[in-house]
């Protein structure tokens, strides 16, 4: 009866023991083979909750694996001057794999079933006193790759805080389409933007063709009004012409 019960209780170790060596077990080395031009960095490999597994008279968590790190960019003006406090928010599609699931929620997950969810989680990027912005993500990892597309928004609301405060950063490219890809056995990292926006102005000295080449330029930099200076000018004139009404020396 002993050696039935110890077996018994050697059998329900080994149940638990199995899903659990899949949690706590050590993840694969982070290997990378940079091709985006330091557009993404400061990767690691996480595992995290995504649901349960029911079994007959006890349940355990779901892990998945996870892959974080930064989308990084910079902000600046028509002169290259870095401009601090833009936001850039990230608007993720449905990931590889997920498509027919019914697409994203407002917090970027997709839910594959009652008890488990895909969540995509891309915290907004704030330009610092450089210029420069770090959307941090945290993506999982299906069929040991990241492939993941979206749109970066630049500097969303813009127009309501035009309105609002009456003044505002309008950005020169509302939004642009990437796509987000890791291979987990190969290392290969790449980001692809989609089509950019560039803009060009027409430069040239003296007349000629210059002349007619279509396009118009970038805005002028402010220059110190000439309105300061006026209140001398007048001030000086006034005190001139006060004098002027007497006989004095004559």
């Amino acid at each position: 009866m002993n050696i039935k019960k110890g077996f018994v209780r050697m059998l329900v170790l080994v149940l638990l023991a199995a899903p659990l060596a899949g949690c706590f077990g050590g993840l694969k080395r982070l290997k990378v083979v940079d091709y985006t031009d330091q557009r993404v960095g400061d990767l690691s490999l996480t595992k995290k909750m995504t649901g349960k597994r029911e079994f007959l008279f006890f349940s355990t968590t779901k892990m998945s694996v996870f892959l974080d790190g930064n989308i990084q960019g910079v902000i600046t003006d028509y002169q290259g001057n870095p401009i601090e406090g833009v936001t850039v928010k990230v608007q993720p599609s449905a990931p590889k794999g997920m498509e027919g699931s019914g697409g994203m929620d407002e917090f970027g997950a997709a839910g594959e079933n009652a008890n488990s969810s895909v969540n995509l989680s891309f915290a907004p990027g704030i330009s610092d006193t450089m210029g420069l912005f770090k959307i941090h993500f945290s993506l999982p990892v299906t069929d040991n790759e990241v492939d993941v597309r979206g749109k970066l928004v630049y500097n969303p609301g813009w127009d309501q805080q035009k309105l609002n405060l009456g003044k505002a950063y309008e950005p020169q490219m509302k939004e642009s389409p990437f796509r987000l890809y890791y291979n987990l056995d190969s290392g290969f990292l790449a980001f692809a933007e989609g089509v950019r926006n560039i803009i060009v102005q027409p430069v040239g000295e003296g007349k000629g063709r210059m002349q007619n080449l279509p396009g118009s330029r970038g805005p002028e930099p402010l220059k110190p009004a000439a309105a300061e200076t006026a209140p001398a000018a007048s001030g000086d004139k006034a005190e001139e012409d006060l004098f002027k009404g007497f006989d004095f020396g004559q």
